[in-house]
């Protein structure tokens, strides 16, 4: 049975970045798009790659789903909200480190699981489907229930499920309820992208190593755990490695380096590479994605990236 490629669940925005008082860049991103975007660039492009969320009934959302369009990306069965629109954030910058600002209270993607029976249609018959801590955070528990419910789904029927945690704090109530959710996620996850302070944060671990050990032990069998400039620390199948990240002495903007490491992470896995493999290819893209201004880089850039490591 033919599968119906990937599908990235979750929240894109609007975004503000490169401003400088009085004007500013509006794109779209969102952590979740982000690595879709990185994967749609890198997969080939007869390869189905849907993002699966819920709009609202505005002029930007309708823009939203026209740059989808132009760009190779669906939306499945992603419904419509009466009333709502996108959220939006602004990037504020001090070197190349980056600050957001966020307006997102009625953000359509907060109802993207409200529909389970459209949901389960969106994620159907997927090779592979990925979906991170914020796009838990950003529902209420009965929609975090209904999400991981229709990914244990999909994971029976053979879809393989990645996860990364990436933990906002601000987000949640309390980080028990983020540990609990994180859990629940991690009980369908067969690959977890966690990035190392996060991890640190939400849970104590003192180590990349500890953070993997500890995601072992909940049954994850495929770990890259990402730290920033220093290497990923690697478990597939029982083996650890230490994957040096590529170096870049000229960084601009570091917003979505860890989400196109996710997404270039995926797009090798998927071409077969080993995990090995797949993540020296992935710091590639990701040193590449920080040259550049802004969440998404050209795929040009991805994929000269991608294909040079």
């Amino acid at each position: 049975m033919a599968r119906g490629g990937v599908a990235a669940v979750g929240e894109c925005m609007l975004e503000l970045s490169g401003g400088d008082g009085s004007t500013w860049r509006m794109g779209y991103a969102g952590d979740t798009f982000n690595t879709l975007w990185t994967l749609r660039a890198l997969v080939p492009q007869d390869l189905p790659t849907d993002y699966v969320t819920a709009f609202g009934d505005d002029p930007f959302s309708a823009g939203q789903k026209d740059f989808f369009a132009r760009h190779g990306i669906g939306t499945a069965a992603s419904p419509a909200i009466p009333g709502r629109r996108p959220g939006l954030y602004a990037i504020t910058l001090q070197g190349a480190e980056r600050s957001f600002t966020y307006w997102r209270g009625d953000s359509a993607a907060r109802s993207l699981a409200d529909d389970p029976a459209i949901l389960e249609k969106s994620l159907e018959k997927r090779e592979l489907i990925y979906f991170s801590g914020i796009t838990l955070a950003i529902l209420e528990a009965p929609a975090r229930k209904t999400l991981i419910d229709a990914l244990a789904r999909a994971r029976s029927a053979g879809s393989r499920i990645a996860f990364d945690p990436n933990y906002r704090s601000r987000l949640w109530p309390s980080a028990q309820t983020a540990r609990e959710a994180v859990a629940a996620a991690l009980s369908i996850t067969d690959i977890a992208l966690p990035t190392f302070p996060d991890e640190a944060e939400l849970f104590g671990d003192e180590t990349p190593k500890a953070t993997a050990e500890r995601l072992a032990r909940a049954g994850i069998v495929e770990i890259a755990v990402k730290n920033g400039a220093e290497a990923t620390h690697l478990r597939a199948n029982g083996e650890e490695a230490s994957i040096a990240a590529t170096a870049v002495a000229d960084p601009v903007d570091t917003t979505g380096a860890g989400d196109s490491f996710n997404g270039a992470y995926l797009a090798a896995r998927l071409a077969g590479d080993t995990p090995r493999r797949a993540a020296t290819r992935a710091h590639r893209v990701a040193a590449a994605v920080i040259r550049v201004h802004g969440a998404l880089a050209p795929f040009s850039v991805l994929r000269d990236a991608f294909a040079g490591a």
